[in-house]
């Protein structure tokens, strides 16, 4: 029999586990004060179940983490995880320290179907989701190994598109919310999505997290070239969806576009120019993100000139834009370099199916 990981259930799903059992609801709240708060992950040691419970999750249940086979440190105090799920599956995670923040990134696939056209994790192919205990686990795992520093921020930027593993991606998000597991507020957590418009539309009803785009075109003809979901999900339809997020639920929201800078691709002033004139009536920020270079890549990054003049161009016209300053790029723990081990499962992945 398959034991249930209980990382895998967020607090309703463990009011129903425990209710199957015969137990009372309390239960949820002890168990949750184990794993999440004392770290304790043997149901032998749970002094404050009953002999019989602990005997009966020993036997249905399990507290299950994939395993740690490498642990790097970048120059600048980056720390890049590799996990693995299997033989020939691995996962990778990223710490990144500021000085009034630690910011995780996490990965929700392994591998990614998407094939965008200046990600390395794209190139390696995708072979499955990860199931919320597998998510949950990278931020368990990363807490263990930081000791007294301090994860502030998660963000679902790692390995995977997200919103093409909803149920599992959500189920976490209200791990990380609530206060009986992480606590985080909704502002700290951000799911980064290359835009599946039907799955944005879903989560504007779902999660209240962040939500960041990955953008990186001004127009339709050259994100079809760099993101093929495009193809299936135009830039129209795109915004469309955004704006049914940013006016969901009652608290302000706000949209973070992620947008590569990519030598003589889409850092000219014309391609600023209409960044600007398509964000201008959309509440949102801009992250310019100097391109991290991986083997096999074709592309280069914008030189710096280049992007502080596509910033200013876009400050001008009311853009609230930032650059995002390259972290753990010697260990290749940077934006767009998450690569891990991938069986891949996919032949020629086309984005337009989903």
């Amino acid at each position: 029999m398959n034991k249930q990981n209980l990382l895998s259930l967020n607090q309703e799903a463990l009011n129903d586990f425990f209710v199957c059992l015969g137990e009372k609801h309390y239960r949820t709240k002890q168990v949750m004060q184990w794993i999440y708060k004392v770290h304790e992950f043997d149901f032998d040691k749970m002094f404050n179940f009953s002999k019989p419970l602990r005997e009966e999750l020993n036997k249905i249940a399990c507290i299950e983490f994939p395993k740690v086979v490498k642990q790097k440190f970048a120059l600048d105090k980056v720390i890049k995880w590799v996990l693995a799920l299997s033989k020939d599956n691995y996962i990778e995670m990223v710490y990144i320290p500021d000085k009034d923040r630690g910011t995780l990134c996490i990965s929700s696939q392994v591998g990614c179907a998407l094939a965008c056209t200046f990600c390395s994790t794209g190139m390696q192919g995708f072979n499955k989701n990860l199931t919320t205990g597998e998510i949950i686990a990278q931020v368990l795992i990363a807490n263990k190994y930081l000791n007294s520093k301090r994860i502030s921020n998660v963000v679902f930027m790692g390995m995977g598109e997200p919103l093409l593993n909803e149920q599992a991606v959500y189920n976490a998000c209200d791990l990380l919310l609530d206060d009986l597991a992480f606590g985080l507020s909704r502002r700290k957590v951000t799911i980064s999505t290359s835009g599946i418009v039907p799955a944005i539309l879903r989560m504007s009803k779902r999660t209240p997290v962040s939500l960041a785009i990955s953008l990186h075109a001004p127009n339709n003809q050259l994100r079809d070239k760099l993101v093929p979901v495009n193809q299936k999900y135009s830039i129209e339809k795109l915004l469309k969806a955004c704006k049914v997020y940013l006016n969901a639920g009652t608290q302000e929201r706000h949209i973070l576009f992620e947008y590569v800078m990519l030598e003589n691709v889409n850092d000219s002033t014309e391609h600023a120019n209409k960044l600007a004139k398509l964000l201008k009536t959309i509440s949102a920020k801009v992250n310019l993100i100097p391109f991290n270079s991986f083997e096999r890549t074709q592309y280069k990054s914008s030189n710096t000139q280049t992007i502080k003049q596509f910033q200013d161009i876009l400050y001008q016209q009311g853009i609230r834009t930032m650059m995002r300053r390259t972290r753990g790029e010697d260990i290749d723990g940077a934006c767009g370099q998450l690569a891990g081990r991938v069986l891949n499962k996919t032949k020629k992945p086309d984005a337009r199916k989903y």
